[in-house]
């Protein structure tokens, strides 16, 4: 009775390879759709009973199709699916040896790089390369000696949508953890990212490099220029993510300096950046719309940098102050073409006057009585009542503290 069963089992199996040999594309789109709704979540076992033992067959024909079709998109995102069952099958690690030994890395790796492939089709690639991945170190390793950490950051950079945008990030950080020998390649990666156009792929690169940099453990100098120009965005969000790196890479001897000498000088603008282009080169019928200079919001953002910094470390502080940030706060505090960059540079600089006797004498000396009165009164709103001879006094100041000696108890 078992033997007519199973003859009739591999029967079946056999009519249905034999269908889809024979098939034409909309036969092995019917094949696929009913595979996919039967075998969801299924173990290796279990496949392996639904086929006879010849799961891997059918196995062999999906990954050639994929091979011959994925340039051109047939049936792209039900192939990927149905491979994806079997490479996600628990105890199915032979499915996953033989997908890998014609190739299937590379195959998933081409279509997430695809300038035609719909992003849909990238996500179930990219699902396909997470279960991979999630197989262990030695399966990490082939992923990333395919040019894999690569080819999954251009995808971040250029998808156009965030739930594949998100399962990149998720595959780097998978790649970059338990992955030794690759995870500071993983990390140069993301530092790549951070220039890039799209501003949620700023995001998440900068979200990521949070969770990879305890990883690596020492911080790389290439990381300071493209994060401080972060500053510049004008999404929130990515400033936020900029400003919580900046304050965990103040642990790591190699980049604090860098970032606070960089956050200083950014507070200083040079004057060829902030020239606007000549109104000879604007458009006259389009309105005219007066967006703030990217270093005038860099300024502001450093200067919240700097507030936030000081007010976590005294240590931190005293740098800052011996870089001339005192000087500099109070030049940001002068620039009345941009409110933000006053704001932040007055309440950084209260804190420090609050702190340091020194900077406080400084700047009261600078200032002159009456604007330091209405500085240390308000800071958050001084730049709404100051006047333009006020603010010439805070650009031209000449404050110049060496050292700091002691601070308020």
């Amino acid at each position: 009775m078992g033997s007519a069963k199973q003859q009739s089992a591999i029967s079946k199996v056999m009519s249905l390879l034999q269908e889809w040999d024979k098939g034409s594309k909309v036969v092995r789109g019917k094949i696929l759709k009913d595979f996919i709704s039967q075998n969801q979540n299924k173990t290796g076992p279990e496949l392996e009973q639904e086929f006879a033992q010849a799961a891997s067959l059918f196995l062999a024909r999906l990954t050639a199709w994929l091979r011959l079709t994925y340039m051109i998109g047939t049936s792209l995102n039900d192939q990927l699916r149905a491979i994806s069952i079997f490479l996600s099958a628990s105890s199915g690690h032979k499915f996953m040896a033989e997908f890998l030994e014609v190739g299937g890395v590379l195959t998933l790796l081409e279509i997430i790089g695809l300038k035609q492939a719909k992003e849909a089709d990238k996500l179930e690639s990219l699902k396909c390369l997470q279960a991979i991945a999630n197989a262990g170190r030695k399966y990490k390793e082939l992923i990333c000696e395919s040019y894999g950490i690569r080819a999954v950051a251009e995808c971040l950079a250029k998808s156009k949508t965030e739930e594949t945008q998100d399962a990149c990030r998720n595959l780097l950080l998978m790649l970059a953890q338990g992955n030794p020998k690759f995870q500071t390649q993983v990390y140069k990666g993301l530092i790549a990212l951070l220039p890039c156009s799209s501003p949620k792929a700023q995001q998440m690169a900068a979200q990521s490099l949070r969770t990879v940099q305890p990883i690596v453990q020492t911080a790389n100098v290439s990381i300071v220029e493209p994060l401080l120009n972060l500053l510049k965005t004008l999404h929130l969000e990515v400033q936020f993510e900029g400003i919580e790196l900046i304050k965990e890479l103040m642990a790591y001897d190699e980049v604090a300096d860098l970032l606070q000498k960089g956050l200083v000088g950014l507070l200083h603008p040079s004057k060829e950046d902030t020239i606007r282009r000549p109104e000879i080169l604007e458009d006259p019928d389009v309105p005219k719309i007066n967006a703030p200079l990217p270093v005038y919001v860099q300024q502001a953002a450093a200067a919240k940098t700097i507030g936030i910094l000081e007010r976590e470390s005294n240590e931190i502080a005293e740098k800052l102050i011996q870089l001339k940030v005192t000087h500099n706060l109070l030049y940001a505090m002068g620039n009345q073409d941009h409110a933000d960059s006053q704001r932040q540079a007055s309440m950084s600089l209260e804190y420090l006057c609050r702190t340091f006797p020194i900077v406080d004498e400084n700047v009261r000396e600078a200032m002159g009585e009456v604007l330091y009165n209405l500085f240390m009164s308000n800071p958050e709103s001084l730049y709404m009542n100051m006047t333009h001879i006020q603010a010439d006094v805070l650009v031209s100041n000449k404050v110049n503290i060496p050292n700091v000696v002691e601070t308020v108890d």
